[in-house]
């Protein structure tokens, strides 16, 4: 599922999540509050820094950093990442940043070895186990169970934000292995924290069209696109599921609408070669 890796750094900044693509999302901080942040520190150019200073300018430019990660400039969102660690190594969300860059750019050796650093500063980081997990969850499925604590070590946090987006990420990685029960319980938990959420919506309309309950894929999805606006992923569920269940006219709106509004996406082109499995 493409919903971003996490709500992220929610102190300093609500970036992602990838991110992901699930999950996780961030929430880019005004770049012209940041802009305006970083005139004090211009002022330190020329002197030496106190660690004060250098604390400041490492939290600055991780702010930049998940800017441009958001934006989709990874080379300069690295170099700010970068920044921030050379004005402080012992701080943990930099690292934690540069996993998820990596991770985007799928070079996964590096994505690791940076949410593990990130760890080793500060483990008991909620955004950093639950981008971790969703990292491990993807791109090293022979390390599911490691993936899932990573996801429970999240939600051990009382102060943990986005409980929901860890509990969603930890039903897709069951779904992606076979574990409709799990799956369903970490998506109803998701929905008890915040009942609308889509990812968990979408989730649990993929459990049930797998399981071949398509009234319950069908209602679940309905309440997805009541709550959130059509996806690639929504809209080529809505083609099985109709396909299906025979219903040809409502698997062709669903078609129809996933050919117009995402012509280039992996979906659209399942659809035109007739790969419905």
């Amino acid at each position: 599922m493409r919903w971003i890796l996490t709500s992220f750094l929610v102190i300093y900044f609500m970036v992602i999540g990838g991110c992901a693509s699930f999950f996780a999302p961030w929430f880019p901080p005004k770049e012209k509050e940041v802009q305006e942040e970083l005139k004090s520190e211009h002022t330190w150019l020329g002197k030496e820094q106190t660690e004060d200073e250098k604390k400041q300018s490492a939290k600055l430019h991780t702010l930049l950093a998940g800017e441009y990660y958001s934006r989709g400039q990874y080379k300069v969102a690295i170099e700010e990442a970068n920044q921030a660690i050379s004005a402080n190594s012992d701080y943990a969300p930099p690292y934690n940043v540069l996993g998820l860059v990596y991770m985007k750019l799928r070079e996964d050796k590096l994505a690791q070895q940076n949410f593990e650093r990130a760890l080793n500063i500060s483990p008991d980081d909620s955004e950093t186990h639950n981008n971790f997990g969703w990292f491990l969850c993807q791109r090293k499925p022979e390390q599911m169970d490691r993936a899932m604590k990573h996801f429970k070590a999240a939600l051990k946090d009382s102060l943990y934000s986005t409980p929901e987006m860890s509990n969603t990420n930890a039903g897709t990685c069951e779904l992606n292995r076979g574990n409709y029960t799990s799956a369903e319980g970490y998506y109803q938990k998701a929905l008890v924290l915040k009942p609308k959420y889509p990812p968990a919506l979408i989730g649990l309309t993929k459990m049930h069209f797998l399981r071949g309950n398509l009234d319950a894929a069908k209602l679940n999805l309905a309440r997805f696109m009541h709550a959130s606006i059509p996806t690639a992923e929504s809209l080529w569920l809505g083609v099985k599921i109709e396909r299906k269940a025979g219903n040809r006219q409502s698997a062709a709106s669903y078609a129809s609408q996933l050919k117009k509004r995402f012509p280039d996406s992996d979906e659209a082109i399942a659809l035109s070669s007739g790969k419905f499995e």
